[in-house]
C-alpha cells in the first residue's frame, strides 16, 4: 500500500475507523480473494520479525490497523502523523454492524467452546439480523480441524473472524487462505470473544480515552507483565530512531484492495 507507514520493524495503514470499514465493504463486494486484516501493536513489532513467514504475512496484509496506543504515538514522533487508533475489538464490532446491514455471512472461529457460543449469542443480540452462518471453537482435534475449511466454504460466509491469538491466527490464515473460496475478509481478533462473552472485562471508557487500556489490562491480569515488558523497549527504540532521524522505507502489498 503506497502510503503505508513504517513503525520500526512493522507498518500500519493510516486509516480511520470509517476508512477501514469502507475498505471492508470494497473487499467483500468487489474482491475475488481473501483480504487479511491484522492489528499492529508494540509487542508485535518485536515478535513478528523473528519469524520470516509471519513477517511476510504482515508485510502482505491488506489492512494493518494501528491497534495499540504506542503505535499511534510512534507515528507522531517518527513521522509527524496524527493517526487515529483503530482497536481490533472495535473494528470487529463495526464489521458485525456492517454485516448486519448488508447481509454479509459471518463465520467465527476460535476461543473455548463456551466462550465462542456465548459470544455468538451476544453478537446476535447486539446486531439484530446479523447472519452468523457458522462457528467453531479453537480447540478442535486434528481430524475436526482438517474439515474446518470445508465447513467454512459450505457456510457461504464472506467474513471470517479468527480468535486464535497471535501468531497462531495469522499462521492459520497463511496456510488456508487459498482454500477459502467465499471468504473475502478475514480479521485476526485475538481474545476479543472473551470481552464479548463477558469472561474478560474491557477497560472503562475513561481509561481507553486516556490511552491507558494496556495498564488496566495489566492491573486486571498481572500475568500479562511478561508480554507488556516490551513496552519500555519499544519506547526506547522509538526514541532512538527519533534522535537518529532514521525511518524504514515504506513497504506494502500491492494488488487488489491496495491503496489505502
Amino acid at each position: 500500500m503506497e502510503n503505508r507507514v513504517p513503525i520500526l520493524n512493522l507498518w500500519v495503514d493510516p486509516v480511520t475507523m470509517g476508512q477501514a470499514l469502507d475498505a471492508v465493504t470494497g473487499f467483500v463486494e468487489r474482491g475475488t480473494r481473501v483480504h487479511s486484516i491484522f492489528a499492529v501493536n508494540p509487542e508485535k513489532n518485536f515478535s513478528v520479525p523473528k519469524d520470516p513467514s509471519l513477517y511476510e504475512s504482515f508485510k502482505n496484509a491488506d489492512l494493518l490497523i494501528p491497534d495499540g496506543v504506542g503505535v499511534v504515538l510512534a507515528a507522531r514522533l517518527l513521522h509527524g502523523l496524527r493517526l487515529e487508533r483503530v482497536p481490533g475489538v472495535e473494528l470487529m464490532h463495526s464489521i458485525c454492524a456492517l454485516s448486519a446491514r448488508r447481509g454479509y455471512g459471518v463465520f467465527i472461529f476460535g476461543a473455548r467452546e463456551a466462550v465462542n457460543e456465548a459470544a455468538v449469542n451476544a453478537l446476535r443480540e447486539l446486531y439484530p439480523g446479523i447472519r452468523i452462518v457458522g462457528r467453531a471453537n479453537g480447540y478442535l482435534g486434528e481430524e475436526a480441524e482438517a474439515g474446518l475449511v470445508e465447513r467454512i466454504n459450505r457456510s457461504g460466509a464472506q467474513v471470517l473472524f479468527l480468535a486464535l491469538g497471535s501468531p497462531k491466527q495469522e499462521r492459520w490464515l497463511a496456510r488456508n487462505a487459498e482454500q477459502l473460496t467465499h471468504i473475502r475478509v478475514c480479521q485476526g481478533i485475538g481474545g476479543t470473544l472473551d470481552t464479548i462473552a463477558g469472561t474478560v472485562r474491557r477497560a472503562p471508557d475513561a481509561w481507553i480515552r486516556l490511552g491507558l487500556e494496556w495498564l488496566y489490562r495489566l492491573l486486571s491480569d498481572p500475568r500479562r507483565l511478561k508480554r507488556q515488558s516490551v513496552l519500555p523497549l519499544f519506547a526506547a527504540a522509538v526514541a532512538t530512531a527519533r534522535l537518529r532521524g532514521t525511518k524504514l522505507p515504506c513497504r506494502g502489498a500491492g494488488g487488489e484492495g491496495a491503496g489505502l
